[in-house]
């Protein structure tokens, strides 16, 4: 789709254009931008590149790397889309478009390359459906083919919803037969499949617009068996890939990742790490297909990146080329698709565009240099207690400086491209800074563990809490013990960014006794405001507490939090006089997003589940946006 945390930071492609992978040659479609790519290799040793253009399908002869030429184009609908996949000699080509000459499903004979003629109906030809749909297929969005049980599947068509339609090549891959569609009833408004990988009868389907991937045993074509569900970091899922017992998913959005699941047992689908091409720049993932545990993966205007998924939960970026140098960041331009198959090794890649506003789309041949990346993991441990600590930084301190945030048991898993030694620094608040050196290899696993010593807390705050009282909020808060405090000052807030102080109320306690404190913030305009103390001490440092909300009546929305203290998922509650167009969106205390977006209609009353179980320990808060109102409900991920 163009249209419309364990958490890994690693190699920033920005600061180079390439690593560990060359450019070997590049050839321009004028006046035709590109969408997906292929590839496909005959008996003789030729490698030819399948391209989807905004005309049909060009088939480009790249067995010279350094030479690609033009062997024909399969004329098809314009569309800006268009997907490509083979099964033995035959291709299999879907588009958007409705119109025109070979709709439905293209099927293309490859076994007469390179002399194929596009106008005999033995070489080339359109396939509308048989048996139950006969002639009724015009568009699909993408497609997949389970090479193991010999069935192509077909995503986001014009029949049923949208849901998947299987169709059995084992007889004749040239003229499929219908097998049916999967019928399963998926959760919420989820029929519609946008793309899939399937192996051996088990489907793996991404929900792009419910921001799930979903299992479905498709064994009985008749009567498929939907085995799981699960929410991806973006909640916006376009492309699956299975390596193994190991599912790897994209979510099409700014600022999104790579992500891999333990999908061994359905029952217990298990997270185990994401990654970013460049963290920051809020790029957009795309596709990603998997060869000897590397993910090769394009990413729109950051061009495409290698990772090492050999160790699933600790994903290592290994190699990129930045196919569109002019611009980075979000939005759609660039690489569209990657294909990494072809038995030279070498990848092929589509930009939809070469630069910024050109309607000229490029294909690019590259020579890949597949190294295995450097592990660094650990624990971080309490050196007093010996009690893991969760949400402790670590970072390589390198050019660029990598992080890592460790998780609930204490373990943190992270890595780079280039051995070397390096200094490892680690960092809590109210403990002292770590650091230490460590030597990292490339396929190597180097164990590091930090304690990290505790601090005196100056200040040890044992509740805060806030309630409304007509236009007014009541602060109330206590502490167990102060040190060297000079008192508290109080931060108002309507959008979680921006802070007012609303006064400062000093220590009273000499620390041999616990302390209560209160306050009120008067004339409040109406709607949902937030509250934080920034305790400050006699030497100038200060420290921040969490977050509380207050509503004050008279805004026309109104939202709420359950639980406040969340270890997996929670509820928003969102109440509006009228219906309205809502958009959520979580940010951290800092006010950085965290990718988590939701655009909904609400008619007077909705409840939105928050999956916030792949978000670091922290504070946080939901900004509710309505017909030009804002309300921001705080609340906290154990």
């Amino acid at each position: 789709m163009r249209s419309i945390t364990l958490f890994l930071l690693l190699l920033s492609p920005n600061l180079f254009s390439q690593t560990n992978v060359t450019l070997r040659s590049t050839y321009s479609f004028p006046n035709k931008e590109l969408a997906n790519l292929w590839g496909y290799a005959d008996g003789a040793g030729n490698e030819y590149a399948l391209v989807g253009t905004q005309t049909g399908i060009s088939i480009i002869n790249v067995t010279n790397p350094d030479n690609p030429t033009l062997v024909v184009d399969v004329v098809g609908p314009t569309s800006d889309w268009r997907e490509i996949k083979t099964f033995g000699n035959f291709a299999y080509v879907v588009t958007e478009g409705s119109s025109g000459t070979n709709v439905g499903l293209t099927i293309i004979n490859l076994s007469f390359l390179p002399n194929l003629n596009v106008n005999d109906p033995n070489q080339v030809h359109a396939y509308q459906g048989d048996g139950a749909i006969l002639n009724q297929l015009s568009r699909s969005h993408a497609l997949h083919v389970d090479e193991t049980a010999g069935y192509l599947y077909l995503y986001g068509s014009n029949l049923y919803d949208g849901r998947p339609l299987m169709f059995n090549l084992n007889a004749d891959p040239y003229n499929p037969s219908y097998a049916g569609y999967v019928n399963t009833n998926f959760p919420g408004s989820g029929n519609y499949v946008h793309d899939g990988y399937v192996d051996n009868n088990m489907l793996y389907a991404g929900h792009i617009y419910n921001g799930f991937f979903s299992i479905v045993n498709t064994t009985n074509k008749a009567n498929p068996v939907l085995l799981a569900t699960q929410s991806t970091p973006n909640n916006f899922t376009h492309n699956t890939w299975l390596n193994g017992s190991i599912l790897f998913t994209t979510d099409e959005r700014n600022n999104s990742f790579l992500a891999a699941y333990d999908v061994s047992d359905p029952d217990d689908i298990r997270f185990l790490d994401k990654i970013q091409s460049n963290p920051g720049d809020g790029s957009i993932v795309h596709n990603t297909y998997i060869i000897n545990n590397y993910a090769v993966t394009s990413w729109y205007k950051d061009g495409f990146t290698v990772v090492d998924v050999s160790r699933p939960d600790n994903l290592v970026q290994v190699g990129n080329y930045d196919t569109y140098p002019a611009e980075g960041g979000g939005g759609y331009g660039g690489c569209w698709g990657v294909y990494p198959y072809l038995p030279s090794g070498n990848i092929i890649a589509s930009n939809i565009n070469d630069v910024p506003f050109s309607s000229t789309g490029k294909l690019f041949v590259l020579t890949p240099n597949y190294v295995r990346g450097c592990y660094l993991e650990g624990i971080v441990t309490d050196a007093v207690t010996g009690n893991p600590i969760n949400g402790a930084t670590v970072q390589i301190l390198s050019a660029p400086v990598q992080t890592e945030s460790s998780i609930s048991n204490g373990t943190y898993k992270m890595g780079r491209v280039d051995g070397g030694m390096f200094t490892v620094e680690a960092s809590k608040i109210n403990y002292q800074t770590y650091t230490t050196s460590a030597t990292l290899t490339n396929g190597i696993l180097t164990t590091l563990n930090i304690p990290l010593q505790p601090l005196v807390l100056p200040v040890e705050l044992t509740r805060f809490e806030a309630r409304p009282d007509g236009t007014s909020a009541l602060l109330d808060w206590a502490t167990a013990s102060e040190r060297d405090n000079a008192g508290f000052e109080i931060q108002q807030s309507t959008d979680g960014v921006s802070w007012e102080v609303e006064g400062f109320v000093n220590a009273r306690n000499d620390g041999k006794y616990p302390a209560r404190y209160g306050f009120e913030v008067k004339d409040l305009t109406p709607g949902v405001h937030l509250f934080r103390l920034r305790q400050v001490d006699t030497d100038g440092r200060s420290e921040l507490s969490n977050m509380e909300s207050v509503s004050i009546e008279g805004s026309k929305i109104h939202a709420q939090i359950v639980p406040t203290m969340v270890y997996d998922q929670c509820e928003l509650r969102i109440k509006t006089e009228t219906p309205a167009s809502v958009r959520v969106e979580i940010f951290r205390a800092d006010g950085q997003g965290t990718g988590l977006l939701w655009t909904l209609q609400v008619e007077n009353e909705h409840i939105l589940q928050l999956p916030v179980q792949h978000l670091p320990a922290g504070a946080y808060f939901a900004s509710i946006l309505a017909e030009g109102e804002r309300a921001v409900v705080a609340f906290s991920k154990g």
